[in-house]
């Protein structure tokens, strides 16, 4: 106890300093190197961050880590180079530079000219190079700065293409279509990290949409929800869960018959009620007038359908602007994606801009018969054939197309 109480005043940082200094001193780092070299290689292919970026926690947890296994390694005897290099492409660096030139649209890239442009993003990609290379030094990394390579480097870019044509030699690329992330400024797709950069929370609308079944002896209509109102005129299927319990309901003050999952019956629209009757607290226990999540007072229960018979039925779309494809799509298929916990159970499906709504239209066969629809252009405005909103910025229309009735 003794002992430990003398070395109360031991300072953590000013001993990682010391012994900083000592590797120094010694070129510690690379004597390891001349010892090994010669001796069996050990690659690290060390994938780079970008320089238009201060390193954070993230970068310190992750170098550290790969300083944990180069140095195993090397204290194994093997000889391990290890350089450091930096991402010279991708969003980031254009958000810097858009926001440095004011460039807003890919037209204003074009009207300074690409070459312009490029010159002006490679001239930041080593912004901070000195800042990130005091902070790996001071955390004890052993990795060389000096001529580190750069992506954008014409032999690191032939590396790459390179080694997709050998890909392509052994008949291992092919085509296809994945639902990306996608910027209408760029006009590009984007990686999950680029698409949560300048990451803020906005608020979409949420909208139910009620589609007829064809030859429903009751006329109903399944319910769909979704806060995307925008891909609504891309809408090409309904997707339910085949394990789950749906209901049909009528709407007492009108007649109307919908189609929800049973355990989502409270999310429909319920008219006001008048004073004195009774009706769910504000913590949803159940009342006279609510039966199973029912508002009895609003609608009548006809009957209770198992998800699987609802797969096959076709129904009309909100909008007329595919009909031509209405052989194979306009039904309803089922997946097991689909929860009772949000929304009605019913998922509207536009494959084009959902990765759940692609993979259920493509098993369906949707797809293949109908071909991809994109009601979409390059800039994320409506296509000529979508005419009641050609032209128009696909978020500026969310509340056109929730107002829609039909």
């Amino acid at each position: 106890m003794e002992d430990v109480c003398e070395g109360k005043d031991f300072s953590f940082p000013a001993e990682e300093e010391r012994v900083l200094r000592l590797w120094s001193e010694l070129d510690a780092f690379h004597e390891q190197l001349r010892r090994t070299e010669g001796g069996e290689e050990f690659v690290f292919y060390d994938g780079p961050p970008f320089a238009t970026g201060l390193p954070h926690y993230g970068h310190i947890l992750a170098g550290t880590i790969k300083d944990v296994v180069t140095r195993h390694q090397a204290m194994r005897g093997r000889h391990v180079a290890r350089r450091f290099g930096w991402d010279c492409h991708g969003v980031r660096n254009q958000t810097e530079i858009d926001k440095l030139l004011e460039i807003k649209t890919r037209q204003d890239v074009l009207d300074k000219g690409i070459g312009v442009y490029n010159e002006a993003c490679r001239g930041i990609v080593t912004k901070y190079v000195a800042e990130w290379e005091a902070v790996v030094t001071r955390v004890g990394r052993w990795i060389v700065f000096k001529a580190g390579y750069k992506t954008m480097d014409i032999n690191f870019m032939e590396s790459v293409w390179w080694v997709f044509a050998q890909l392509w030699h052994k008949d291992l690329v092919y085509k296809g279509f994945k639902v990306m992330p996608y910027s209408t400024g760029c006009r590009t797709a984007l990686s999950n990290f680029e698409a949560g950069l300048d990451y803020r929370t906005v608020s979409d609308p949420a909208v139910m949409v009620s589609f007829p079944i064809a030859g429903d002896v009751d006329n109903a209509s399944l319910v769909a929800w979704t806060t995307t109102p925008w891909t609504l005129p891309s809408n090409l299927a309904l997707c339910v869960n085949a394990n789950l319990v749906y209901a049909k309901v009528k709407d007492k003050s009108n007649g109307t018959v919908y189609i929800v999952a049973e355990s989502r019956l409270g999310q429909l629209p319920v008219k006001a009620k008048a004073s004195g009757k009774k009706q769910a607290t504000s913590k949803g226990s159940m009342t006279e007038a609510v039966q199973g999540g029912l508002d009895t007072e609003s609608y009548e229960l006809l009957a209770k359908i198992p998800g699987s018979s609802l797969v096959g039925l076709k129904y009309t779309p909100l909008f007329d602007f595919f009909l031509e494809l209405q052989e194979t799509a306009f039904r309803v298929i089922a997946d097991n994606y689909v929860t009772d916990d949000s929304g009605t159970g019913v998922v509207h499906c536009a494959p084009a801009f959902g990765e759940d709504d692609h993979r259920v239209c493509l098993a369906a066969g949707i797809i293949e018969a109908s071909g991809l629809v994109v009601a979409v252009d390059d800039d994320g405005c409506f296509i000529d054939k979508i005419s009641e909103f050609r032209g128009r910025p696909v978020k500026k229309v969310d509340k056109d197309i929730s107002s829609v009735d039909r």
